[in-house]
């Protein structure tokens, strides 16, 4: 969670000859950002490639009132969250056991960005499930019978999870690194210059993302099911073997 303070503050443009206040009356904002962290380094180190990237010097910790560091620092965890809700080999899980509470309900734990029930569920043609809010709680929603209750004691569902910045594999962490850099760049120095050479960089680093995670999740195109390959690609050394 992120605090954030807020001092108004007013003034005149200027006073007349009696020393009374006349012209437009100005306000401005004094705001104090601090935010609770980690103070890891490989957090401070990504936030110091941010500032790099944009021409700023590098600082020692994150728990500061620096306003280039706090935009920095949010641009990488949104860039983060935005990134791993895609879904990737590293953070989707299929058929996980969710137990049903006491109440019938399914709640979705908090490091959740994306849960749909799998299609080993025996009741899952007759369901259609979404994530949706009750009462302050996540919770799962069956759109096809209206209801937030579950008549089972536990569901298979296919999980996309939200990991802490040093569980991230380095290819992930590189490519969120090089797209919050050209965030910051359009947002802090809006040089077009600046921003389509870190947009190149970002290209390159996305589609070493993307290679990571083809190595990483043995697609096919024959259609097996999720979390599954059952293709044996030919090897010629097996016939030369022979």
């Amino acid at each position: 969670m992120q605090y954030l303070q807020v001092t108004q503050h007013s003034f005149f443009l200027k006073a007349d000859i009696h020393g009374r206040p006349s012209g437009r009356l100005f306000f401005y904002l004094e705001i104090f950002m601090a935010f609770p962290t980690t103070d890891n380094k490989s957090e401070l180190k990504a936030v110091n490639e941010i500032l790099a990237s944009v021409g700023q010097a590098p600082v020692t910790s994150l728990d500061q009132t620096n306003p280039d560091v706090a935009l920095c620092y949010m641009t990488l965890t949104d860039v983060s969250r935005q990134t791993q809700a895609e879904g990737w080999t590293y953070n989707k899980e299929f058929q996980y056991p969710i137990q049903v509470n006491q109440d019938k309900y399914v709640v979705i734990p908090p490091n959740v960005l994306q849960m749909d029930l799998s299609i080993s569920n025996t009741f899952y043609g007759s369901c259609d499930t979404v994530i949706r809010s009750k009462d302050g709680q996540k919770l799962l929603y069956d759109r096809t019978n209206h209801t937030y209750e579950f008549d089972v004691a536990t569901i298979q569902a296919d999980i996309v999870w939200y990991f802490d910045w040093v569980d991230l594999p380095i290819p992930i962490q590189d490519y969120i690194v090089a797209r919050s850099s050209t965030i910051v760049s359009q947002r802090l120095i809006t040089d077009s210059n600046l921003y389509q050479m870190l947009s190149q960089q970002e290209v390159f680093a996305r589609a070493r993302a993307m290679e990571y995670e083809c190595n990483q999740g043995d697609h096919t195109f024959f259609g097996h099911p999720e979390g599954h390959n059952y293709y044996q690609s030919y090897k010629p050394f097996h016939a030369l073997y022979r």
